[in-house]
């Protein structure tokens, strides 16, 4: 058998060989309406709505405790709400014997974190062993393996043994066993958060790839924000079992309007530096100001045309960056506190560029 490198692009044959079946084309994949879930005195989720569309690569973020993990587990029929709809590909799961599950659960592949292959078993064979438990043959469900290792670059690999592979090359694995019965929706449940950063990105890359070329739809329960800000589409915040705020990453990344957001994001959105912001208080010469702007028209001369409106102020920190092509700016600056009214001009100018302003404290100078 030829091997190739894992970190090589699958080819157009490869993707077409292990396409999706087709769903219907206006169909959201999933969708939850008013989907409640406790255990004794604790709503893991409460009343939570929210839609997957074809195609769409969601992330799901929240702290510790938010449901993320009750949700998924609903998402494949492991949870039974005690109220609301789950509809997968139009069809409501919810009541559904574990026998009528069956065909549904099939239609949704699973990428766990710790990867979750049999030890005793080849590469080729945890490949397989969902499609022996949907009773295809042997020859034509080895087949169908092997085009699923070479689309994830592990072709190589087929007769090895999870023992032998690094994490990353099982992941690989996880990703073409969760593949295997041509799912309409991957469920991708922290399945990096066990790798190195350039083994994370590799997956990333190749998630994505499977993403755009087979259509299927990927919803990511993830801690890290770095994941959902390289490859999701959308992305929804939870808390306690409810979403607080949700829309396309680059516009809730670059804007986050809760105060949960704004915290879960802090990792990677410019912030005030440690000791600038330690110096904050009610008192002193500089107002500090806190901005961000989303803006297409974003471009090397914003800080200039903003000196130039603004001939008082100073630069501490942040800049301009891309999200998903889309230009967004976070900074922060300062403003002399008297006379008041220089403050109050400089956050209307800023806001008459559509940019959002905050008034983070006072400082003294020099910053």
């Amino acid at each position: 058998m030829t091997g190739r490198n894992v970190n090589s692009q699958p080819s157009a044959t490869a993707f077409a060989a292990v396409a999706p079946a087709a769903g219907a084309p206006n169909t959201p994949v999933v969708a939850l309406s008013g989907v409640s879930r406790s255990f004794g005195p604790t709503r893991a989720l409460d009343d939570l709505s929210l839609t997957v569309q074809r195609g769409e690569i969601l992330g799901i973020i929240g702290r510790s405790g938010a449901g993320k993990s009750t949700l998924i587990r609903c998402l494949n029929g492991l949870e039974r709400p005690d109220s609301g709809r789950i509809e997968i590909e139009g069809r409501n799961i919810v009541g559904l014997s574990e026998s009528e599950l069956q065909p549904i659960r099939r239609k949704i592949g699973m990428i766990f974190q710790h990867f979750n292959l049999m030890s005793a078993k080849t590469v080729v064979d945890n490949v397989a062993l969902p499609l022996k438990i949907a009773g295809w043959g042997k020859a034509e469900r080895r087949a169908r393996a092997l085009e699923l290792l070479d689309l994830v670059g592990l072709s190589d690999k087929a007769g090895s043994y999870p023992a032998a592979l690094s994490g990353g090359q099982k992941q690989r694995v996880g990703i073409a066993r969760a593949l295997s019965a041509r799912p309409a929706l991957l469920l991708s449940d922290e399945a990096t958060s066990a790798l190195d950063p350039e083994t994370t990105r590799a997956i990333l890359t190749l998630l994505k790839d499977i993403n755009r070329k087979l259509g299927v739809t990927v919803v990511l329960i993830t801690h890290e924000m770095e994941v959902v800000r390289t490859i999701g589409d959308r992305v929804v915040v939870l808390e306690a079992g409810r979403v607080v705020e949700e829309g396309e990453v680059w516009h809730v990344f670059s804007d986050p309007k809760t105060e949960l957001t704004q915290s879960l994001l802090s990792g990677v959105r410019p912030q005030l530096p440690a000791h600038i912001a330690s110096r904050l208080s009610q008192d002193g010469q500089e107002v500090v100001l806190g901005v961000d702007l989303t803006d297409p028209a974003l471009g090397n001369g914003l800080f200039a045309e903003i000196l130039a409106h603004l001939p008082e102020a100073h630069f501490l920190h942040g800049g301009i960056d891309h999200i998903h092509d889309q230009p967004v700016a976070r900074f922060f600056l300062t403003v002399p506190r008297e006379p008041a009214s220089l403050a109050d001009e400089a956050a209307a100018y800023l806001r008459s560029i559509n940019a959002r302003v905050e008034v983070l404290g006072h400082v003294s100078r020099p910053v």
